[in-house]
């Protein structure tokens, strides 16, 4: 007999071997046989599952497990990609933060007006401790757009494939991404010509493909912590013309003390480039550095080495920078200053440049940008409960720095030129966000930057400066409300007119681009637990801008759909 409740003895004892007792008395007289019995007497129990094993790792596709709540919404696609309002001339750092991720799969499918379709599939498999797996598939199309219809229409397709796996001491993982798009040069002098050109005669498309496998140690507290990844991207269009790019990055770190540790980072990246001549374009650069915490004081000292097989513009082909940063803490989580001295190589390709501005002429000469030396400071603050605000000042000496200009043997399509000097830089940025309990969220970022150029006679299609003014609001889980205010400010890009200048027979004009101001709004309302609807609008004050030269975005346009969770 088992006894779980010691202060329970005497009066369990007492109460279970009263029918015990009973019973043998019946059947002695019987000639019957007492059964042994175990009598169990538990006071109280508790249930206790097994102390979970945590992944610290940050894993990018991560879905939970199938459940019954209510799914949280997001903004996976909050502004229309078919009106290229970028590029930024800067990357802005803080991301538009957005509520938390929808649970498990979804489908979305829409329609709009310029005759636009868009789908998108998200299909992982659920939360695991081992893996993750999944499939990402987004298209979007307009058959007309802003000018003669057909003749602006555009087309986005994507598909993404990606996995990993983090059973062991080691995570490793691998993406494929696949993506066509079409475009037309729709920015021809429509008063010149009695008639439209037929769309196919200004078609341009492009192929892409790229492809990682990675891997990176699970353990956060293992001394040293690295990061490898190779690649490989492709791209083509519809010139022939074809970018091969083979290449390997580095991210480590090696701990020391507690107080102490050396990081190196490294780049290569081979890249072969076909168009009417083919061009080979290596590029290495490694950053040794070593990094001490004192207290409240950072510090990180090192230096940049680069290499880069581009000759234009004389530059120079191997280039050292300083990498110095120091950081110190004037209140702990609630303000830090930083300030440092840098620079380093930055890789240029045509994979890249195609996503800022499709418009791109033939048999361009792409070269690495050489950014430094660079000094920078700023801060990072917590003034208040969910409220973070930071800034940084740039001051930068740019050699090969691209900008867009229209090109004198087609104003339809745009070159890649360069200052003959280097390009100096100042750039201011600073960025807000506020993010109340997941329910309200809002942010604002903005840079300016101020370019001095020699031989250029503008900073050609690089706005001085640029804002993005968002929030998001979470009504019960039931109805999200967003909004987006983008604004460019005016750049410049060139025209050219038949008239004797200098001798010669055709003349630029430097001509100002519009103002952007850009309002988007965007409403989800879940009718059913797996069903919701939504609504997007895109360009409400209906302004047909021209972020490029001579290429106008479409004016109002929305995209009304359905999203299916599984």
């Amino acid at each position: 007999m088992t006894l779980r409740s010691p202060k329970m003895l005497p009066l369990a004892v007492l109460l279970a071997a009263a029918p015990i007792l009973a019973q043998a008395q019946k059947t002695s007289k019987t000639g019957g046989k007492i059964e042994d019995a175990e009598i169990e007497i538990v006071k109280e129990r508790v249930n206790q599952l097994p102390e979970a094993t945590r992944n610290f790792e940050k894993i990018k596709i991560d879905p939970p497990a199938k459940q019954a709540a209510p799914v949280t919404y997001t903004y996976p696609d909050f502004r229309l990609p078919a009106d290229r309002l970028n590029p930024s001339v800067r990357v802005l750092s803080i991301q538009q933060e957005e509520l938390a991720p929808q649970t498990g799969n979804y489908l979305k499918g829409a329609i709009g007006n310029y005759g636009t379709l868009y789908g998108k599939a998200y299909l992982h498999n659920t939360r695991s401790e081992t893996a993750s797996y999944g499939l990402d598939f987004s298209h979007i199309s307009s058959s007309t757009g802003p000018v003669d219809k057909k003749n602006s229409g555009s087309s986005q397709t994507r598909l993404g494939l990606s996995g990993e796996t983090y059973n062991g001491p080691v995570t490793l993982g691998a993406k494929l991404d696949l993506g066509r798009e079409r475009y037309n040069f729709y920015g021809y002098n429509r008063e010149t010509r009695r008639l439209p050109p037929n769309a196919d005669s200004l078609k341009q498309v492009f192929k892409r493909a790229a492809a990682k496998v990675y891997m990176r140690n699970q353990s956060t507290e293992a001394p040293f912590q690295y990061d490898l990844g190779l690649g490989f991207n492709y791209w083509a269009d519809n010139f022939k013309a074809s970018e091969s790019n083979f290449n390997v990055a580095l991210r480590s770190a090696y701990t020391l003390s507690e107080k102490s540790r050396v990081a190196v980072n490294g780049d290569i990246s081979l890249i072969s480039y076909k168009d009417s001549l083919k061009t080979s374009r290596p590029f290495l650069q490694v950053t040794p550095a070593y990094e001490l915490t004192l207290d409240r004081l950072a510090l990180s000292i090192g230096a940049t080495l680069g290499y880069t097989g581009d000759t234009i513009r004389r530059a120079q082909q191997f280039n050292v920078y300083p990498s110095v940063r120091v950081g110190y803490t004037v209140s702990e989580d609630k303000f830090v200053v930083f300030a440092g001295l840098g620079g380093a190589l930055q890789r240029v390709t045509m994979y890249d440049l195609t996503t800022e501005n499709p418009w791109l002429a033939p048999n361009q000469r792409v070269a690495d940008t050489h950014r430094g030396p660079t000094v920078f400071f700023g801060f990072n603050a917590t003034p208040a409960r969910a409220l973070s605000v930071s800034a940084k000042v740039t001051l930068a000496n740019d050699r090969n720095l691209y900008f867009y200009n229209n090109s004198r043997r087609d104003s339809t399509k745009f070159d890649l030129v360069y200052d003959n000097k280097s390009t100096q830089l100042i750039n201011v940025h600073g960025e807000m966000l506020y993010n109340a309990a997941e329910q309200v969220r809002i942010g604002f970022k903005a840079d300016y930057n101020g370019y001095k150029t020699h031989s250029l006679a503008e900073a050609f299609h690089r706005p001085a400066f640029q804002s993005t003014l968002f929030g998001t609001y979470n009504m019960y889980d039931k109805l999200l409300l967003g909004a987006e205010l983008y604004t460019y400010s005016s750049s410049y890009g060139s025209s050219y007119v038949r008239r004797l200048v200098n001798g010669r027979q055709l003349g630029e004009v430097v001509r100002p681009t519009d103002t952007v101001v850009d309002l988007n709004l965007r409403g989800d309302y879940r009718i059913m637990e797996n069903l919701s609807i939504f609504a997007l609008g895109n360009n409400l004050l209906g302004r047909k801008y021209e972020r490029f030269l001579n290429y106008p975005v479409k004016g109002f346009n929305v995209l009304a759909g359905v999203t299916y969770d599984f």
